[in-house]
């Protein structure tokens, strides 16, 4: 039962003494009259934590992931830091600066084997790949680890390492870099779009199922052309945000072109154990044609 306030009990004394019918001295008072119990309030359910995870809670957008098992060719690239981050950065065969240059952002599981083989690919076609850490030198082997990590990420420490990776593709001698791009999937699709938001001169920018942003006022600042991959079976990117996105983006006035399949979240991942070859290929050969659109 609820604890009355000790000035509920005062108040409900008075009004049983004031309305007591008397009694002779050597009459028991009539005992008072029993009050009802205070309703106990019903526990409130639990409201999900959604704050990095969008519209599912923590447990269900964990559950949107697998990793593969199938291991990554050896990486070809080198290992560096990048404003006290660790990068690694792949460079096409023989080529010299000026090369377009394309950040690429890890998913959720971080910086490993399968997006180093990713940054390789980029630079087999021709580009100067530089994959940033977000996580502070941890990689996710299952999914507890990567929600633990992904939910530590600093968001103006994230910021502050993208920017300066943006700038490293400029000024580093070995890139020289004059257009640059971003891509990323999952949580890096979701900062590939922030990258988008926060720096003006960037080139192009791919955003594989990503968290989105779909407040017209929001994507003002954004001036590069935007892609985006998005699989119809997602629960945590479904199609009715992408929809959102997409209407968001073209009330800004904003250049958007959107790439949709029969396909769960993750499918196109380097990492993924729902890689869906087919949707993944075509999803890849778009993306090729994008960057090479507006980086060469």
């Amino acid at each position: 039962m609820r604890p009355c306030s000790p000035f509920a009990i005062s108040l409900v004394s008075l009004l049983l003494l004031a309305c007591a019918k008397p009694t002779a001295p050597s009459e028991p008072e009539p005992p008072a009259e029993a009050q009802p119990e205070a309703p106990v309030a019903e526990a409130q359910p639990e409201v999900p934590d959604t704050t990095q995870t969008g519209i599912l809670s923590e447990q269900d957008f964990a559950a949107l992931h697998e990793l593969t098992d199938a291991k990554a060719p050896e990486p070809r690239g080198v290992e560096l830091e990048i404003a006290g981050a660790r990068a690694y950065l792949s460079l096409p065969e023989g080529a010299t600066a000026p090369l377009p240059a394309v950040l690429v952002i890890h998913e959720w599981w971080g910086l490993n084997e399968h997006i180093k083989h990713w940054t390789d690919r980029l630079a087999a076609d021709g580009y100067a790949a530089l994959a940033i850490d977000l996580y502070g030198g941890q990689v996710a082997t299952d999914r507890e680890t990567a929600l633990a990590l992904m939910k530590g990420v600093d968001e103006k420490v994230a910021r502050e390492t993208l920017d300066a990776a943006h700038r490293f593709l400029s000024e580093d001698e070995r890139v020289g870099a004059s257009k640059r791009g971003v891509i990323g999937w999952c949580f890096g699709g979701g900062w590939s779009l922030q990258h988008a938001l926060s720096q003006p001169d960037l080139d192009a920018a791919i955003v594989y199922y990503g968290m989105l942003e779909t407040d017209p006022k929001a994507l003002a600042p954004i001036q590069a052309p935007v892609m985006g991959v998005f699989g119809n079976q997602d629960a945590g990117i479904p199609p009715a945000s992408v929809d959102a996105f997409d209407a968001a983006m073209k009330e800004a006035g904003k250049a958007l072109t959107v790439h949709r399949y029969d396909a769960q979240h993750a499918f196109a991942n380097p990492s993924s154990g729902r890689y869906n070859a087919e949707a993944a290929e075509d999803a890849w050969a778009h993306a090729r044609a994008f960057l090479g659109e507006h980086l060469h």
